[in-house]
């Protein structure tokens, strides 16, 4: 295959139906517009979702399936992806069918008009279809993170992002660092582009996070990042001579 213009990278763990169909929109929402592959992280699904992606790919030359052969996080299934990829702009998506990959394009877009200026496009969810409960602890969540890191992200829950891959896999690596990009992209001295994107309802399963568990590592987190982010106070520009 030829090198790809952009790679597209899907976390999933157990979504075994939810894989054909947004494979599916995946390739009809880039169309010809980029040389693409898409790279599906099996973050160690104990359902059928290894045997669909062995089976779309037979039929679809530019998906692969990177594995882990036990679940290590949102964060970790990212970064396989992103060290797998080929093209050197990635975007993102969550593997559950609530991101819709119709906004692929505005991210890529997005990214390649303002590049080397923008390090990254974060999609911005409006009319979020979520529990009462979780858009209030989404709502806390932002609040306290955009006080403490002034990120200038109302939401970095969204899994829609375009990135560059060198940039990405320069940031210091940490489980949720997913939750945190805004603030570290622009700790690299680059700046942040925004789209709104429109959430949907999971079409099948059950989702794989829940609130207790990212409360007290998202807090330790959040201190991580404000600590990261005082120690770095000027980004070097170099060049050979």
């Amino acid at each position: 295959m030829n090198t790809p213009d952009v790679s597209i990278v899907v976390p999933v763990r157990n979504e075994a139906g939810n894989v054909g169909p947004l494979v599916a929109e995946i390739a009809a929402a880039l169309g010809d517009r980029w040389r693409f592959e898409v790279i599906y992280v099996n973050d160690g699904s104990t359902d059928g979702t290894e045997a669909e992606l062995r089976a779309l790919m037979a039929e679809r030359l530019w998906l692969r399936q990177v594995r882990h052969t036990q679940s290590c996080g949102q964060s970790a299934a990212l970064r396989s992806g992103v060290m797998a990829a080929r093209a050197p702009l990635v975007a993102s998506l969550d593997g559950d069918g609530q991101n819709d990959p119709a906004f692929l394009p505005k991210l890529i877009e997005t990214l390649q008009a303002g590049s080397p200026r923008i390090g990254l496009v974060a999609g911005q969810r409006v009319g979020r279809q979520a529990s009462g409960f979780k858009r209030f602890q989404s709502r806390v969540a932002n609040s306290v993170r955009g006080a403490i890191l002034r990120d200038g992200t109302r939401d970095t829950g969204c899994g829609l992002k375009a990135f560059h891959r060198d940039i990405f896999l320069a940031l210091p690596y940490f489980d949720g660092l997913h939750r945190f990009l805004p603030a570290l992209v622009r700790r690299e001295g680059r700046e942040i582009g925004y789209v709104d994107v429109v959430d949907r309802p999971r079409g099948h399963g059950v989702s794989n996070y829940g609130f207790w568990d990212r409360l007290w590592i998202g807090i330790m987190d959040l201190f991580g990042v404000w600590w990261l982010i005082r120690r770095r106070k000027h980004v070097p520009e170099s060049s050979e001579l």
